[in-house]
Order: C-alpha cells, then structure tokens, then sequence
C-alpha cells in the first residue's frame, strides 16, 4: 500500500467529502480524497480504515486505493478540509420548512428536548454557526431577533457582519439549542442568563461565553468565542512599540502601585493584563488575580471568578485575597470606590496591583477614580501607571498596495501636532520609487486591496495603538490640586509620551494599518478621506 506524508489542498476532492461524514471520518481515521477513473482514493491508518473505505466505497460504487498515512496526518486532514464545509448559509438552504416546523414544535416541550438526535436541523445549523465562526477568526455570534426574521452576525477584527437571515420560526429552537450546550434554564424567557460552553472545534480548544437577554422580539443571544491555545501571548505581540514596552516593564518590576489598562469593552485590555502577568510570573512570586469572568486559565497563578449572586464580588474577592499573601494582584476591572479603596490600600501596603477602567484615554482614568469619591492624595501616592489602548485592524498582507495621499490625508497629516510629515515623517512606507512615482515629491501609504484571504475587507487581524502615562513627581502635584486631565496630558505630551493617535499614526507609516482605521477608533468626527 502507498504512502504519503502529507495531504495537500489539491489533493482533495471537497464535494467528496460532503457525502462522508466527520464523524465516520474520524472514527475510523480516514481521510477521503478524491475520485479517478471510477476509484476513491483515501488515505488510511490502519486496518479499521481499509474496511471503512470498502464500505464507503461500495455505498458509493467505486474501486477502493487506500493510501497509507499516519493518524496525525489523517486527523489534521480531517480538521483543516471538513472546517471548510457547511457554511451556515448552505445548512439553511438544506433545511425545509417542515423540519423547522418539527423541530421547533419539538423545543416547545422541554421533556422531548434531549431526544432529539445529532442530525436535528437546528443542531446542524448552530454547528454549521459555530464551525464558521472559527474559520473565520469571529470573536463573538450575535443571534438577533426582529419582528419578522432572524439575524445572525460575526464580529470579525472588531467589525460586525450579517453571515445569515432566517426565517422567525427557528428563533426559539437557536436559543433553546444554545441554552442546553450552555446549561441554562431553556424554560425561562424573561430575565438575562449567562453561561459557558466549551468544545472542540476542529480540533481547537474553544471556551465560549454565553449571554442571553429578553428583548421585545424574543431573547437575544451573543457567544464569545475564546481559543484557549491562542489565548496567551507575549508583550511584544500586542503591538507595543520598543520605549513603551521599555517602560512598561519597568512598571512591572515595582513591588507596589497600581498600574492601570484603560479603553472602551473589546479593546483588548484583558489581554494586555495577561502578557504583563505572564512577563512577571515566576515561581518566587505569589501571583492572585480576581475576574469577571475568568477567560483564560494562567499556569501557576491562582484565578477567582466573581459571582455576586452569592456575594463574591470584586471587593469582596479583592479582600480575601489580601488574607492569601500575595506578591501581585490583578483585579479584572475598578467598577466602583469600594473596589478602588482596597485596591489602593493594597498598593500602599507592599502589593503591584494590576486593573482596568473604561475611560477614553490615558489621564482621564485619574479623573474617574476622583469622580468614584476616591481622595486625590491616594490617587497620586498609589498610580504608577496608566496604559490607554485601542485595536486598529492590519492591512492584509496579501493584498497589500501602495497608494499616493489624498489632499484630504496629507492636510490632515500636516495639521497633526507633531506632524507627521515634518522632519521623520517624509520617510512614508512607500517611497516614489517603489511606487514607480519616478523623481515626484509625493507622499505614499498602504492599504488593503481586498482579496479572498481577507473576504474582500483588506485587512487580517488586528494590533494594539497605545498611550502609556508614567505617573511622575510633577503629575502627582497636578493630581492632588485636582487638575483637569486635559491639562495632566499636556504635560505628559510635552514630557514625551506618545497619544493613541500619535502611535496609531506611527504605525500607519509604517504600513500596518491605514489612516481611516486609526481615525474610526480613536476620535468621533472623522475627516472625509
């Protein structure tokens, strides 16, 4: 029998595969690959595959070849070429309106829900869901109910787009299907519900977190979709520049003080807070962190989820975990004085506290501490820190072009403060020459082009722009006479820290992201470009 070390896009026939299921696939580990000549070629592991593909290939009228391969390559196969089946579109189109009818009658009766079996239509349609979210890097599902149909949405690089719409009559069999994998009270409609999922999918680890509302056209469900392998990164990967990375870590070998994340929900301060632990964490250090929710697992640092229904919020953990003897704490988010006051307690007696705020910038997060009622001399004495981030999304490698500024750009860029243009920033990404602008004195930038790799979008994945505040002597008076923070980051500005829009820009010349994207995250009236 021949072998082969690897299964290669062209040497799979993917219409094939529609008729093999995964699960047939995987069990017996065989990885169908195309038809010659009226043979079915596959590749097999072992004697149990041989007589899986007899089988198939009679159902399928066909001579057997199997091809020898080893289990990882077959299980890899399987992962890579069957994710790239069943959009949520082509299970739609394969469902009838019987079936949904059926089906959703069915969920109507909570007793008969755990009958139905793996090939229910609504099943097939939420794994389908699922399936593509992942294939296509979505952070979040939403399911959304309006008055005559059902949407359904992928939050992709921070940007939501529709991926399906349904007919109304499956709205209530989605959320019941989500609500079982979720083990959530499929019988109450009326109040939020929160819950947790975590599966396989191809072959991925994937913690998914489940948020449930009532809304006027029935319940609305959002899923987080969380890839525990991917979870943990370095600092040097969520796009800080060499000096902030530099002073970051410096912050982070103090013994005590507070250091902040700060930006609006999804903007990647969870993560932040994880690359830093991960930097610091060794065994000599006592490392505690209380979150809401927990969203990944950290080797070696003890974790709490809060859960207020039982009185374990915030606060409440932030104190216990006083009582552990701890060398680090990192509290997922300062929501309210109680929460604050400890955590500043904490920091002046021996403790590097970690947290966030959702603010807009940087020396805005002074002002909402004040504004939660804490007193400006504990501000000032316990800060040592403030990092304001926003995710700009990256021009998609593949498709990459350069492209001469519009008036509007470079009056733009010539108006920032400092410009851009002036002095450093005539070195833009894309000289003339490469270009092909010959001996002319125009200015150069990037963008995505679109391509099938990005779905015609121009950009893949997303980095961090950053503004990191040093708390230092002259900022602590301003903090404690209660000065505005618009004059606290004139000063810092003038003391050399770099604005979000001043390292998003830097990294538009540099040809990672464009200038429209910089502006959609970091100010509300954008120019016309």
């Amino acid at each position: 029998m021949e072998g082969i070390d690897t299964i290669k896009d062209e040497d799979v026939e993917l219409s094939l595969i529609k008729d093999v299921p995964h699960s047939f696939a995987k069990g017996n580990l065989i990885m169908p690959l195309r038809k010659e000549d009226g043979v079915l070629l596959a590749a097999v592991a072992d004697e149990k595959g041989i007589l899986a593909l007899l089988e198939l290939s009679k159902r399928l009228g066909l001579k057997p070849l199997p091809l020898s391969a080893s289990p990882g390559v077959i299980i890899d196969a399987i992962n890579r070429f069957y994710g790239k089946m069943g959009s949520a579109e082509e299970v739609m189109d394969n469902i009838t309106g019987e079936d949904l009818s059926s089906v959703a009658t069915e969920f109507e009766k909570p007793r008969d829900i755990l009958e139905l079996t793996e090939e229910a239509p609504i099943i097939r349609l939420l794994n389908a869901l699922l399936q593509q979210a992942v294939k296509e890097r979505a952070s979040d599902i939403h399911i959304e109910p309006y008055e005559k149909e059902l949407d359904v949405r992928l939050r992709v690089d921070g940007i939501l787009h529709r991926v399906l719409s349904s007919p109304k009559i499956i709205q209530d069999a989605l959320i019941s299907r989500v609500k079982i994998m979720a083990n959530l009270d499929i019988a109450e409609k009326r109040l939020p519900q929160d819950g947790r999922i975590r599966l396989l999918i191809g072959g991925r680890d994937i913690d998914i977190r489940v948020s449930i509302v009532p809304t006027s056209f029935g319940e609305r469900a959002v899923l987080r979709l969380l890839d525990r392998k991917q979870g943990l990164i370095g600092l040097w990967e969520v796009g800080l520049n060499k000096d902030d990375e530099s002073h970051l870590e410096d912050l982070l070998k103090r013994t005590n003080g507070i250091l902040l994340v700060t930006g609006p929900t999804g903007s990647g301060k969870t993560t932040t807070l994880y690359a830093a632990l991960n930097r610091i964490h060794t065994e000599e250090k006592n490392i505690i962190t209380v979150e809401d929710p927990v969203e990944y697992q950290l080797k070696g640092i003890g974790q709490i989820h809060v859960n207020p229904k039982i009185g374990l919020t915030f606060a409440s953990g932030l104190r216990s975990i006083l009582r552990q003897d701890p060398d680090v704490i990192m509290v997922g988010e300062i929501r309210d004085f109680e929460t604050a006051e400890i955590a500043i307690q904490a920091s002046l007696t021996g403790h590097l506290v970690l947290s966030t705020l959702h603010t807009n910038d940087a020396p805005s997060a002074i002002t909402r501490l004040l504004d939660m009622g804490v007193e400006p001399f504990l501000v000032a004495s316990s800060l040592i820190g403030i990092f304001a981030q926003r995710l700009v999304r990256v021009i998609c490698p593949y498709c990459k072009e350069s492209y001469e500024l519009s008036d509007a750009e470079q009056a733009y860029l010539l108006n920032s403060s400092p410009s851009p243009l002036k002095g450093e920033g005539k070195a833009c990404p894309a000289s003339q020459s490469e270009a092909g602008g010959g001996g002319d004195s125009s200015l150069y930038l990037y963008r995505g082009k679109g391509c099938d790799r990005c779905k015609g979008k121009g950009y893949i994945g997303r980095t961090g722009i950053f503004e990191l505040l040093i708390i230092d002597n002259e900022i602590r008076h301003m903090v404690t006479g209660k000065i505005d923070s618009q004059s606290i980051k004139n000063v810092a500005i003038s003391r050399g820290m770099k604005t979000l829009m001043s390292d998003g820009i830097k990294k538009v010349l540099q040809g990672i992201t464009t200038l429209e994207e910089v502006l959609r995250v970091t100010q509300k009236d954008t120019i016309e470009i």
